[in-house]
């Protein structure tokens, strides 16, 4: 008599995950990270800090524009990490990926879902400008709550008052440090510079940053008169700018209108060179040639979003927030102080 085989689901099956895709925490905790589609790089380079693996995940855009999800291996119980950076061209694209990657982890029993987004889309939509304006930020934030997402990480919040729109907590970073350090490796710190607000309420956060450089505080005046442009009227603390570097720190860059008219009026004012700073690089095609022939003499910003190094001009420098972003995985994975990364100050709004 022939052995009988045994039946579907009651095999004996010996596990073929590797250990190296996730990091145990206890007997039974885990960290798994996942990326979409927008950042691949930036995900991988997170991986590479964490020591893991990206996690198997398998996404493809049907002929209709329908996005389709699926997890290649067992996520039940593990805490997962899903990194996405929407922005650029394809933003909603991006973003309803990462709602179906939340949803489908939802429905495959994982712990707690975080939604990793250095870039926060829709950021600057954070209020009312105008009558019959939609707040798109709380839009946002609704989205992720009802797919499932249990924790949000970001960084640099166009406004503060978005971590209000949710109800889940959300972890915010900065990367004003990585951009202090960068230039105090240069020599460009204490009285030789200045530190510039490009605008009113930018102020605190460039005070902060005046703080790390052991400098001087400018501000500009601006108006737009329309959207994505920016005309700077007015230097305010010209005399803290003559005869200095003026650096330039703001949360984002899409046009660089901003940058361009201020770099013209702090070399009117008196400075010797003008650097700019900016944690988000969201550039339409043609920003980056704008910027290349502009009168400022540095463009500094991160991976955030991804960047196209071979296109960038030779005054755009791309640094990565890779580090930062695995520091702060770590530490939410094992119940960590996140703060305590930034010593407390990545609230400067």
């Amino acid at each position: 008599m022939s052995e009988l085989a045994t039946l579907p689901g009651l095999e004996s099956v010996e596990s073929s995950a590797k250990r190296d895709h996730w990091i145990s925490h206890g007997p039974e905790g885990r960290l798994m990270l996942f990326s979409g589609r927008s950042n691949l790089d930036l995900a991988g380079a997170i991986g590479e800090k964490l020591g893991i693996e990206l996690g198997e995940v398998k996404l493809k855009t049907f002929s209709n524009g329908e996005v389709y999800c699926r997890y290649m291996e067992s996520i039940r119980g593990a805490d997962v990490f899903l990194v996405q950076s929407c922005a650029g061209a394809g933003v909603n694209d991006a973003l309803v990926e990462l709602l179906v990657m939340i949803d489908a982890a939802r429905l495959a029993s994982a712990n707690r879902i975080t939604a990793v987004m250095p870039w926060y889309p829709y950021s600057r939509q954070d209020k009312k400008s105008a009558p019959r304006e939609p707040i798109t930020a709380r839009l946002i934030a609704g989205f992720l709550e009802a797919a499932g997402a249990d924790r949000v990480l970001t960084m640099d919040l166009h406004a503060g008052q978005i971590q209000g729109f949710f109800r889940i907590p959300v972890d915010h970073m900065t990367a004003l440090p990585l951009f202090a350090q960068y230039y105090r490796d240069k020599g460009l710190y204490g009285d030789r510079v200045v530190a510039v607000a490009p605008d009113p309420g930018r102020g605190k956060m460039t005070t902060r940053f005046a703080e790390f450089l052991e400098s001087d505080v400018a501000y500009m005046s601006k108006t737009r008169p329309e959207h994505d442009v920016a005309v700077v009227t007015e230097v305010v603390g010209r005399e803290r700018v003559a005869g200095k570097v003026a650096i330039l720190s703001d949360d984002l860059i899409v046009t660089g209108s901003t940058l361009v008219s201020g770099a013209k009026a702090l070399l009117e004012a008196g400075a010797t060179a003008v650097y700019a700073c900016a944690t988000h690089g969201l550039f339409p095609p043609d920003a980056l040639a704008s910027l290349g022939e502009s009168e400022l003499t540095e463009i500094v910003v991160t991976d955030s979003v991804p960047q196209d190094v071979a296109s960038a001009p030779d005054n755009v420098q791309i640094l990565t927030v890779s580090g930062l972003l695995a520091d702060t995985i770590q530490n939410v994975f094992s119940g960590e102080s996140v703060s305590a990364i930034f010593a407390g100050e990545n609230q400067l709004f």
